[in-house]
């Protein structure tokens, strides 16, 4: 039974849409139970019009309704909201139906009668996942090249959409390397939507947020009572990408044992789920990203070098930020012109001293930190120009940080490895952030996601968020 005297989750919503009003009442008071908000509706043309006027962290929908049906209303919601998860409902279950919502964008199906501790689970995860940023676990089939922006004239990026171009028409698995922030799932999208498997799903995992108990199951996926909690069949990954590409976000968090495994698929293309001993086939095309030296982690046993040869059949690293600064106006421009569209306000000028404080700032985070920045002037900017005044302070924040945390005495990092000196930086930034790792990744100008990645790195991996039951 579920401890309702915790609200888990009042900030976040849920839209319940099925057209049976005693299923969708109790599916609805289920997730009020829960500690969801929770608001229901009969129909995928109604869950539409909802969505079109407030957002939602997740649509839970029935499967087969009248009119528009719940696999037609999985596309239309992954098409018009991106950052809304999804998770299908059907009493009609079966492996072809959970593939197809699966492969569409939804994140998770349930079998009817639903039970409340399942359907938590599947909320959750895809709370979870919303709350990451994380885009969507599956890049519909029927895209093109062109619904992907990259953005940059530098002799850099040149380079690299012609690396992509000839590296996109075949089946070839692709090793994306480079910092945080660069736009490697970017790449990865583009790779696969000018690629002949561009009219099959793209299904992404991100490897750093999930423990090795669950990484299995969710690359191979597994059969009902295969483990405790698997209270029904799950379909993994690499079957979800039949036909299309699997894309393996920061490769290097998967556990060596289950590389060894990854290495049989890539070299076989078949694997078993977790307890089951039937073999599977799959054509998949593989595509992974690192922000780390993967040579570097095979020379200190945290990577199989056999594995490392196996995806690395064509590298493509991305530059930083800071080694192609000419593309930073163009970069500001279309960041900005987006901004401006969603918050609904003019245009913004930049003026020249604001632009050459930019081009000169080293962008730790890269163009991930370079669009937060401009969308924080999207918002805050008074008037109709964007000075260098306004922009300083944002950028000297994470280094006035960083100076403030300094122990006491004069320490001197001369002679210390950068990664010893990084390594003191984040851990007395957390310290200094009561372990909260937003405020910590924001103040060292990085993502959460790169944090968690480096806490790991350090034997300080977070702990799994929990549920209370009784």
């Amino acid at each position: 039974m579920i401890d309702t005297t915790k609200n888990h989750s009042n900030n976040h919503s849920v839209l319940v849409v099925d057209d049976n009003p005693h299923s969708r009442e109790s599916l609805c008071d289920a997730a009020s139970i829960i500690g969801y908000q929770a608001v229901s509706c009969g129909s995928g043309r109604e869950a539409l019009d909802l969505l079109a006027k407030q957002s939602f962290d997740v649509v839970v929908t029935d499967l087969q309704m009248p009119g528009m049906d719940g696999l037609e209303l999985v596309r239309q919601v992954r098409a018009q909201h991106e950052k809304t998860q999804l998770v299908m409902v059907t009493a009609h279950a079966s492996i072809h139906t959970a593939v197809e919502a699966m492969r569409f964008g939804a994140l998770d199906y349930l079998e009817k009668p639903v039970q409340l501790e399942p359907l938590e689970a599947a909320i959750r995860r895809a709370i979870e996942s919303t709350t990451r940023g994380d885009r969507a676990t599956a890049i519909p089939p029927g895209g093109t090249s062109d619904s992907v922006v990259m953005i940059g004239d530098s002799p850099a990026m040149q380079a690299l959409r012609q690396r992509i171009a000839l590296v996109a028409p075949t089946d070839e698995t692709v090793l994306v390397t480079g910092e945080s922030g660069t736009g490697k799932e970017l790449v990865a999208r583009s790779i696969h939507l000018a690629s002949r498997r561009c009219r099959e799903a793209m299904i992404s995992l991100n490897c750093p947020v999930l423990s090795a108990h669950l990484m299995e199951s969710e690359l191979f996926g597994h059969e009902r009572g295969a483990f405790t909690s698997a209270d029904h069949a799950r379909v993994g990954r690499f079957e979800l990408a039949d036909k299309g590409t699997i894309l393996l976000d920061e490769i290097t968090e998967i556990d060596l044992p289950l590389q060894a495994k990854l290495l049989r698929v890539l070299q076989e293309r078949r694997f078993e789920k977790v307890g089951s001993s039937t073999t599977i086939e799959a054509d998949v095309r593989v595509l992974a990203t690192s922000n780390r030296d993967l040579l570097a982690e095979v020379t200190a046993n945290r990577f199989r070098q056999d594995l490392y040869y196996r995806l690395n059949v064509v590298p493509i690293e991305l530059p930083p930020l800071r080694n192609r600064t000419e593309d930073i106006p163009l970069l500001v421009d279309h960041f900005l012109g987006a901004a401006v569209q969603r918050v609904g306000r003019e245009m913004l000028t930049v003026a020249d001293s604001a632009m050459d404080i930019l081009q000169s700032h080293t962008w730790p985070g890269n163009v991930r930190e370079l669009e937060n920045i401009v969308t924080r002037a999207a918002l805050l900017t008074i008037g109709h120009d964007l000075t260098a005044d306004q922009i300083r302070p944002w950028l000297l924040e994470g280094n006035q940080e960083a100076i403030s945390l300094q122990p006491s005495g004069n320490v001197s990092v001369v002679g210390m490895r950068l990664e010893e000196v990084e390594r003191q930086l984040i851990e007395q930034t957390l310290e200094h952030y009561e372990g909260h790792r937003e405020k910590t990744a924001a103040a060292l100008g990085i993502s959460v996601r790169t944090l968690s990645n480096k806490l790991r790195s350090y034997g300080l991996a977070p702990r799994a968020r929990t549920f209370a039951h009784v």
